[in-house]
């Protein structure tokens, strides 16, 4: 079972992250299960996708940008944001564009190569989910949150600098 931290706790996930498929009957084959797809999966097969009976929500690699699924962003709950490798920050960009440009108020989960040390910023960014790596101790992550009292620059969760705040 994959290690959750979402709004800052543990928590059980109800979504299966789909990486690879030929086509929607592999969805069909299971249903009423939450499934996260590719970008280009629901591209491809978004129409065939509609009478699904479970839900589905999107996941974009690093190389995608949301400016592609702006106009479609109220037909996801979640939206996931891989990390290809720990040290790839692409999906930082994606997760504050959602928050600050599209307003998004869904889940904005990060997936992939997700690491303790990393989730006090990505939460900074705008992610409030992280499915973390699989060696990842879920209770110490879930510390990782609260590292830092606070930050010197603008973010999601504190939009004044520090400077502004005294």
């Amino acid at each position: 079972m994959q290690k959750l931290i979402k709004n800052g706790s543990l928590q059980t996930d109800h979504w299966t992250v789909l990486k690879e498929a030929s086509g929607p009957e592999v969805l069909r084959a299971v249903p009423n299960k939450n499934f996260i797809v590719p970008l280009q999966f629901w591209r491809d097969y978004g129409t065939e996708l509609e009478d699904y009976s479970g839900e589905i929500a999107i996941w974009l690699d690093s190389h995608e940008d949301v400016e592609e699924i702006k106009h479609q962003l109220g037909k996801f709950a979640l939206i996931a944001l891989n990390f290809p490798v720990f040290s790839d920050g692409r999906s930082y960009t994606n997760a504050r564009e959602l928050r600050e440009n599209l307003h998004y108020e869904g889940e904005v989960r990060a997936i992939g190569d997700v690491l303790r040390d990393q989730l006090f910023y990505m939460q900074r960014c705008g992610f409030d989910a992280f499915a973390l790596r699989h060696d990842q101790d879920p209770e110490s992550c879930e510390k990782a949150l609260a590292d830092f009292t606070t930050g010197y620059q603008a973010s999601i969760t504190e939009p004044d600098p520090l400077f502004r705040r005294r």
